[in-house]
């Protein structure tokens, strides 16, 4: 896929820039998605460094697609920012909190491409953003008006920028060099000192969902997001936005739930494996509420450090997989693989909690090749090594 030049970037958006856009939809449709053949047609409408801009948009809408739904076909993207972008429905839940909370105006500190710059905007909130990269600004300045919203967009160093102007300043820290992923959050950008001063006031910040608890302020809120079972972000509220100490929101498409601490009694007894198992959402384990997932369904935890759940009542919970416990296996890979032989089992799910098992090399040292289907949850019950035949309800 071809870099997104800031010069011919700006070309597209001139209406011959337009025209050979549009012309670059029909191309890439006619020959099936494939670049060279659609580039090969294209360029015989425009000089080879347009044509590769028009088709690299035309491709990134494509992919945009799982991310931002019917807008992604208006909207404008570089391939790092279409990566690093937020889902539109979890950019969605965040902006509707800040609305909660009637700011005058809210500041996005480093915008992107725009994906959280368009969703404080449609949530109506008067939105300004900035991004220390000028393509970048100009990606989202197109966004905000191929969309028919509102909102301000400038080049600048987000610790330039006076943040006092805004009822609610948003920051999503740059967590990425040339190198790769930046682990330490003081090599974050703006670094983790910027972003300890902005939650004195009310701001929200998007984080890695890997944040160690430790890190977070003690009157700040931390609050994990999954979408559709993948953990997506973590997210600290400043004191003034905050209503909880520690949240897990789950995003699906049939809508939104959300578990806090008051939700958690703390504690959960050990138990053995009962008739059902809860494997808990990535998000509810990050936010450490477990405990509450077993407390929901009248359960236990199958051992102390593991984060399945178990109970003898079967519930549908948003925030756990449920499954029902059909029979316990032998946990030894040869006695195992014996076992599910005399099942027929021929495609086989594994998952696993607590046990140095690789699923992937352990299915294929079963060479399985009956007709079945089945899953197996290898974890520890009690701290002893166990295997688990379930069916998902």
């Amino acid at each position: 896929m071809a870099r997104v030049d800031l010069e011919a970037f700006r070309w597209l958006l001139t209406d011959d820039g337009q025209r050979l856009l549009a012309r670059a939809g029909e191309v890439y449709a006619e020959h099936g998605g494939n670049p060279v053949r659609a580039s090969t047609a294209l360029r015989k409408h425009a000089e080879p460094s347009r044509a590769a801009a028009a088709l690299t948009q035309v491709d990134l809408r494509v992919r945009a697609v799982p991310k931002f739904g019917e807008d992604a076909a208006r909207m404008y993207f570089t391939p790092e920012g279409l990566e690093q972008a937020t889902r539109a429905r979890v950019g969605t839940h965040r902006a509707s909190r800040i609305a909660l909370a009637e700011p005058a105006s809210v500041l996005d500190v480093g915008c992107g491409i725009g994906g959280d710059t368009v969703a404080l905007a449609q949530a109506g909130l008067t939105v300004a953003a900035v991004d220390r990269d000028e393509l970048r600004v100009e990606v989202t300045r197109a966004n905000l008006a191929a969309l028919g919203l509102g909102g301000a967009v400038q080049a600048a160093e987000a610790t330039d920028v006076d943040v006092t102007r805004f009822g609610v300043v948003f920051a999503d820290p740059a967590r990425r060099t040339g190198r790769g992923r930046v682990f330490d959050v003081d090599g974050w950008s703006p670094p983790w000192p910027f972003v300890l001063d902005l939650l004195r006031r009310p701001s929200t910040v998007k984080v890695a969902p890997g944040i160690p608890h430790a890190l977070v302020p003690e009157d700040v809120e931390a609050e994990w997001v999954s979408d559709e079972g993948e953990v997506k972000e973590a997210v600290l509220w400043s004191p003034q936005l905050a209503s909880t100490r520690r949240r897990a929101t789950v995003i699906r498409r049939a809508g939104l739930a959300t578990l806090t601490e008051a939700d958690d009694p703390g504690a959960a007894p050990v138990r053995g494996v009962g008739r059902c198992l809860y494997e808990p959402d990535g998000a509810v384990i990050r936010a450490g509420l477990v405990t509450a997932v077993a407390a929901g369904v009248d359960g236990g935890l199958v051992d102390e450090h593991i984060a399945y759940v178990t109970s003898d009542q079967a519930f549908r919970t948003p925030f756990a997989r449920s499954y029902e416990v059909v029979e316990q296996l032998p946990f030894k890979e040869k006695a195992l693989r014996a076992a599910l032989r005399e099942r027929r089992v021929g495609r086989l799910t594994i998952k696993k909690r607590g046990v140095d098992v690789v699923p992937d090399q352990l299915r294929k040292r079963l060479s399985l090749s009956g007709d079945e289907e089945a899953t197996v949850v290898l974890t520890r019950v009690a701290g002893k090594g166990t295997a688990l035949l379930v069916r998902p309800f």
